[in-house]
């Protein structure tokens, strides 16, 4: 039984397969994979985007944890994305309730309410205005637990925050800020590729003892549709997947950008190169045994990304898999990733990193 995205738009089909068809997960992830096929066998699933996942598994957190409190700009009526739809009329005003246009208040008033034990979880509108509120959540959130010698903590704080391309929001609707905060010891950072992934991680998230923030791909919320178990469950964070093995090159991307790459892998494979295609999930702090063990085997590593090459997650992957895998690669870690400029708007074609960006790359560090 596999369940996969179904082709929209741009997007293509990833597969995550429980039973064996298609890409397979290492073992670390049975657990999880175990929920996913109790679910499913139960007949309880339902075709839903990501969007909706992310409703559920709010619903769900609110239902299950009377301590639970949503809020943020708009999340009253439902977000201007509509993840929050209906949680206000079934909840009432007091736990999901919308909040003056200032992100630094926001992540603030989450920082106190989750140190007085409850489960807060913030709504940043668009993760490009996340930067007023980065004083609260890299010098207070993130440091709570340190600063007192673990006698206190906001380990109940999830801030989400949808990211990343979206087809028309440029330079500031559009931005991938996750490295920012994956240099921040004390937080956690998360990104699903897909509604089912989005569910289980948002609630694992939710649950964690530590501050998360949560990026959601925002061209993802209508497009990508799976099945979804209809229940209360959760996925692993830090905790890689594999989504489909090879054997010539090891391919690591997250969140929008998998389904970019599961295409040139399939284009690749084509041509008698067999890909290896591994998801992140959770960039901090990141499984680096699943990705080593990986890159051991094919011997090279390319990694993607739609935030600026410079500095961006991806430098830090392939730095550490050098230090670990330096005698068996067999070429250069390549990097595909968006361009050291602000996020265009008509030019956004050429600055994302597209299927045929990472197939030429693939080509290259294979040939190599």
């Amino acid at each position: 039984m596999s369940s996969s995205l179904r082709r929209i738009g741009r997007f293509s089909a990833i597969s995550s397969s429980i039973n064996g068809k298609g890409g397979r997960c290492l073992g670390g992830l049975s657990t999880a994979n175990e929920e996913l096929k109790s679910g499913q066998e139960s007949g309880g699933t339902k075709p839903i985007n990501l969007f909706s996942a992310v409703n559920q598994a709010l619903h769900i957190a609110l239902d299950t944890d009377p301590r639970a409190y949503v809020f943020g700009e708009d999340v009253g009526f439902g977000g201007v994305f509509r993840c929050t739809t209906g949680l206000a009329d079934r909840f009432g005003k007091r736990r999901v309730f919308n909040t003056p246009l200032c992100e630094q208040g926001i992540v603030g008033f989450a920082i106190g309410l989750a140190a007085m034990g409850n489960r807060a979880i913030a709504e940043i509108q668009f993760a490009d205005y996340i930067f007023p509120a980065f004083d609260q959540i890299v010098n207070e959130a993130a440091k709570f637990r340190y600063r007192s010698g673990n006698q206190f903590n906001c380990g109940g704080l999830t801030i989400r925050a949808p990211y990343g391309a979206v087809g028309h929001g440029g330079h500031y609707h559009s931005q991938s800020p996750e490295a920012f905060f994956c240099h921040v010891p004390g937080i956690k950072v998360v990104i699903p590729r897909s509604p089912q992934q989005a569910k289980g991680l948002l609630l694992s998230s939710i649950r964690d003892p530590n501050p998360v923030v949560f990026f959601e791909p925002k061209w993802l919320y209508r497009l990508a549709v799976e099945e979804v178990p209809e229940k209360d469950y959760m996925l692993p964070l830090s905790e890689a997947e594999v989504i489909r093995e090879g054997s010539d090159i090891t391919l690591v991307g997250w969140g929008a950008q998998l389904s970019i790459m599961e295409q040139a892998c399939v284009e690749a494979e084509k041509d008698g190169i067999s890909c290896e295609l591994i998801d992140l999930k959770t960039l901090i702090p990141w499984d680096k045994e699943t990705v080593e063990a990986s890159v051991n085997k094919t011997g090279r590593l390319l990694v993607s990304h739609e935030a600026p090459v410079t500095s961006g997650f991806g430098a830090e992957i392939a730095a550490s898999i050098v230090e670990r895998c330096f005698l068996r690669l067999e070429a250069p870690v390549s990097r595909v990733c968006g361009l050291d400029t602000p996020f265009p708007l008509v030019f956004e074609p050429f600055y994302l990193p597209t299927k045929n960006k990472i197939l030429d790359a693939i080509k290259s560090t294979v040939n190599y």
